[in-house]
C-alpha cells in the first residue's frame, strides 16, 4: 500500500497528513478550501481539484470531514467516493458520524468491490501531531490489518473494535466520558477561583491523584487563563454530542449528565463561541 487519498485537511487532517508522508507514503489531498491545504502541497503532498480526482487510482482513501451530511455528501454525492473509488480500495472514514451511517457505507462498499472502514479518533489536534492518536475501528478484521501500517503512522493505540458501526459506537462512549469529565474539571476550576486558591497549584496537586485525567492535564490550564484557542471545536462536540444522545435514546437509555453537558456548550454556542476550544466551557461560569 502505497498511494493513499485524503480529505478534509482542518486542524486534525493537517497533521495526519504530514504522519503518513513521514512514514513514506504518496498523499493526494482534497479539501474544500485549497488555502488550508497550501502547507501540506508545500511539503510534497499532491493537490486534487475534485473528491473524484482525490479517489481515483488509490491503494486507500481516508476522509475526516466536519459533520454527517458532509460525509454523505464525499461518499454517496454526485462525484463522490462510490463512484469513483477503484475496486479493491480500502475506504477509511475517521470523521466522528453516525454508526448507521458507516453501516450503510460499508454495504454500498462492499457491493462495489471495495473495503470499508469506520475509524474515528481521540487525542485531538495534540495527539494528531504526535501520532499518538486513539483510532477506534469498525468493519472486517481482515481490512483493518491490511491497513495497520497506516494507522499506525497516525495512532498509538489502534484496536479493532468490531463490525462496520463499532467504531462509531465506541466513540459516542469516548465522548460521553470526555463530556463528564470536561465538565468536572471546569468545574473544578471555576470553584477554585471562587473560592480565592492558586488554581494552578490546585491543578498539579489534584493531577497527581485520583482526579488526574487528560482533560485535567491539558485544557485544565487553559481554563485557567482563558486560552480557548480550538484544539477540538465547540460545534464538533456538540454535533457528538447530540449523535451520542440519539443512538443512547435508540438504546432504551436517558443519559442525563451527556444531556446537561450538550446544553451548556449550545448555549455558549449561541453566543458565537461555536468555534473555541471545548475548554471554553468555562465561559458557562463567568457570566
Amino acid at each position: 500500500m502505497k498511494t493513499v487519498g485524503f480529505i478534509g485537511t482542518g486542524v486534525m487532517g493537517k497533521s495526519m497528513v504530514r504522519n503518513l508522508m513521514k512514514q513514506g507514503f504518496e498523499l493526494y489531498i482534497y479539501s474544500r478550501t485549497k488555502e488550508k491545504a497550501l502547507e501540506l502541497i508545500a511539503e510534497g503532498a499532491i493537490w486534487c481539484d475534485s473528491v473524484a480526482q482525490c479517489a481515483a487510482g488509490r491503494d486507500a482513501l481516508i476522509t475526516i470531514v466536519g459533520y454527517p451530511q458532509d460525509v454523505e455528501q464525499v461518499y454517496f454525492g454526485e462525484g463522490g467516493i462510490l463512484c469513483h473509488a477503484d475496486r479493491g480500495t480500502y475506504l477509511i472514514d475517521m470523521t466522528t458520524t453516525s454508526p448507521q451511517l458507516s453501516r450503510r457505507i460499508d454495504e454500498e462498499a462492499r457491493a462495489r468491490g471495495l473495503h470499508a472502514l469506520d475509524a474515528p479518533v481521540s487525542g485531538g489536534d495534540i495527539g494528531a501531531q504526535k501520532g499518538t492518536l486513539a483510532i477506534m475501528v469498525g468493519g472486517e478484521k481482515d481490512d483493518f490489518d491490511a491497513c495497520a501500517a497506516l494507522f499506525a503512522a497516525m495512532g498509538k493505540s489502534v484496536i479493532h473494535e468490531g463490525p462496520a458501526g463499532s467504531g462509531q459506537h465506541v466513540k459516542m462512549a469516548n465522548q460521553i466520558a470526555i463530556a463528564g469529565a470536561v465538565s468536572g474539571v471546569c468545574e473544578a476550576v471555576a470553584y477554585a477561583k471562587a473560592v480565592g486558591v492558586n488554581v494552578g497549584r490546585m491543578l498539579e496537586t489534584i493531577g497527581g491523584g485520583a482526579a488526574g485525567s487528560w482533560q485535567l492535564q491539558n485544557l485544565g490550564p487553559k481554563m485557567a487563563c482563558g486560552d480557548d484557542a480550538p484544539g477540538f471545536f465547540i460545534k464538533h462536540f456538540i454535533k457528538d454530542m447530540q449523535i451520542a444522545t440519539a443512538e443512547a435514546e435508540r438504546a432504551g437509555l436517558h443519559l442525563n449528565i451527556l444531556r446537561d453537558v450538550c446544553a451548556m456548550y449550545l448555549e455558549l454556542e449561541a453566543e458565537g463561541k461555536g468555534e473555541k476550544g471545548t475548554q471554553a466551557i468555562i465561559g458557562y461560569y463567568q457570566k
